[in-house]
């Protein structure tokens, strides 16, 4: 495979467009256009070491001699090609921003993505239709086994309008943990909490807590781990 067509794969791999692409250069202050990725992955062009070390970052590539095909390959370097290669892999290992995160080792795996909002009257999260399955890779717990969408500020600074969280399902949880809840057929994302009553507490202090009366229905839907 050509080097054009690696930097391609390696976008598509990475489940990210040209566009966003271009805009991850200007934020890094190397502003590039559409057109000029474009050029890059058809072979018209080529980027500069500076453009290839913020894409070997981007697309998460540690090992840049055997990825772009220097060993073990078909693909056909002369001495100022693998020099050049030489050069971007010795740039990447003296980074101290660069992550290490081999695409071909990610473990991915799909789980239900539920939207509190369509969920919240029943509060049936596991039996609704309400759903989309979304890929997750091993930064997320194997027990969480679905996810939701949250809306709303309550639970700021710490999590946002809109964020999506990972719940492992269990029936109970201990005082300060985070979880979702059913009470009185409503569902919730709180901070399990209370002295000498339940209280559901909401991260943002300008919330008052969420009082659990003695006679309340109040089911846990499960534990908040990312």
């Amino acid at each position: 495979m050509r080097i054009p067509q690696i930097l391609a794969e390696l976008r598509k791999e990475s489940k990210l467009s040209q566009a966003e692409v271009a805009k991850y250069f200007t934020e890094h202050g190397k502003p590039i256009t559409v057109k000029s990725i474009s050029r890059w992955e058809q072979g018209a062009t080529s980027p500069d070491i500076e453009q290839f070390l913020l894409l070997c970052q981007l697309y998460g590539v540690s090992d840049v001699l055997s990825v772009f095909g220097v060993e073990d390959s078909p693909v056909s370097l002369n001495d100022l090609g693998c020099s050049k290669l030489i050069e971007y892999m010795r740039l990447l290992q003296s980074n101290d921003r660069y992550v290490r995160r081999p695409i071909s080792r990610k473990l991915m795996r799909s789980i239900p993505l539920y939207d509190m909002p369509v969920s919240a009257g029943t509060g049936q999260f596991l039996d609704s239709d309400h759903y989309e399955l979304i890929e997750v890779d091993e930064s997320i717990p194997l027990d969480a086994t679905f996810a939701l969408r949250i809306t709303g500020d309550s639970m700021e600074p710490q999590y946002m309008n809109g964020q999506i969280i990972y719940i492992k399902p269990q029936p109970t949880l201990e005082h300060g943990e985070l979880g979702v809840f059913i009470h009185d057929g409503n569902a919730f994302f709180k901070r399990l909490g209370g002295k000498n009553r339940t209280e559901l507490i909401s991260l943002n202090k300008e919330y008052p807590p969420r009082i659990v009366g003695e006679n309340d229905d109040l089911r846990v839907v499960g534990k908040v781990l990312a």
